[in-house]
């Protein structure tokens, strides 16, 4: 299956990041200060959020204190029909940042309920190489196109004046499959020598295996956190085609989170798949946090 969505190998074929996600084959605990290096990137998608006004400037309040030396150089959308985005330099971690915001999530969890969900090759202009087979959702990307090319632009002038190592898209939501897409756009579209690495919050499924399986080959540092007994990680179902990515973090409660292993196939009480099996069993404010200690959405903007 590997061998033939990946055309893509011929056209960019990557150097391993410096920093990788961690290898597990089993369930295993995280450590506390493993918890406490996500901090800064749960901020960083508390603030997509914010509007862009505010964060120009880097003057979101409590979400931009918390990341001080972040220089931001590109915001936009309108929170209709473009997501608020932003694009910056983090010099703690010489990389890009690259944010999205998210959505309302009980109309999220609406939209990726509905039996009429599609799917739909990616775009080849902009995820050069990838075979057909390969399928994501189609409002997703849909929404990542609108803004692909301005982000990319923007990505490459920050990595050439800062000489940046590094790329890091993170995003909550729908700006967590916002996110999930620019990964492997990213990947597909700077020179290999850029590591890429995703922290993403809540995220619902993206594509269908082969997507998937592309992920997990192009981007090895990845987590996508999920928060208790949210139910937006288990939408839209398997049943209709989608498979998560690698790289599950669920927070089972304050201080205590895992790593779960493969894609979307774990079998341990502790990983979201088993926790939450259903929507009827999950809870919707779960999905906004707080994630150790701090809540993502439009209200907790500060």
């Amino acid at each position: 299956m590997l061998a033939c969505i990946l055309q893509v190998a011929a056209v960019s074929h990557r150097a391993p990041p410096v920093i990788r996600r961690a290898d597990v084959s089993v369930v295993t605990q995280m450590s506390s200060n493993q918890l406490a290096d996500l901090a800064p990137y749960t901020q960083f998608a508390r603030a997509a959020y914010c509007s862009p006004t505010i964060v120009t400037g880097w003057q979101c309040g409590q979400a931009c204190d918390a990341v001080p030396d972040f220089e931001v150089s590109l915001t936009g959308g309108d929170d209709d029909s473009i997501q608020y985005y932003y694009v910056g330099y983090w010099p703690t971690e010489n990389t890009v940042i690259v944010a999205h915001e998210g959505t309302d999530p009980t109309q999220l969890l609406s939209d990726l309920t509905d039996a009429d969900v599609l799917m739909e090759p990616l775009d080849p202009t902009l995820f050069p190489g990838v075979d057909s087979s390969v399928e994501v959702h189609s409002g997703f990307a849909n929404e990542h196109a609108l803004t692909a090319s301005i982000i990319l632009n923007e990505v490459k002038s920050l990595i050439s004046q800062y000489n940046a190592s590094s790329v890091t898209p993170v995003g909550h939501s729908l700006g967590a499959a916002l996110a999930e897409l620019d990964c492997v756009f990213m990947a597909l579209n700077l020179p290999s020598s850029i590591a890429i690495k995703g922290v993403t919050y809540g995220t619902p499924r993206v594509g269908n295996p082969a997507w998937a399986a592309l992920f997990d080959y192009l981007i090895s540092d990845f987590q996508r956190i999920n928060n208790e007994k949210d139910i937006i990680p288990i939408v839209p179902g398997r049943f209709m085609g989608f498979s998560h990515v690698q790289g599950e973090v669920h927070i089972v409660s304050d201080g205590y989170a895992v790593q779960c292993p493969g894609d979307d196939d774990a079998t341990d009480a502790l990983c979201t798949i088993q926790s939450v099996p259903n929507i009827l069993v999950g809870d919707i404010l779960n999905h906004l946090g707080p994630y150790q200690g701090i809540y993502i959405g439009t209200i907790f903007c500060t």
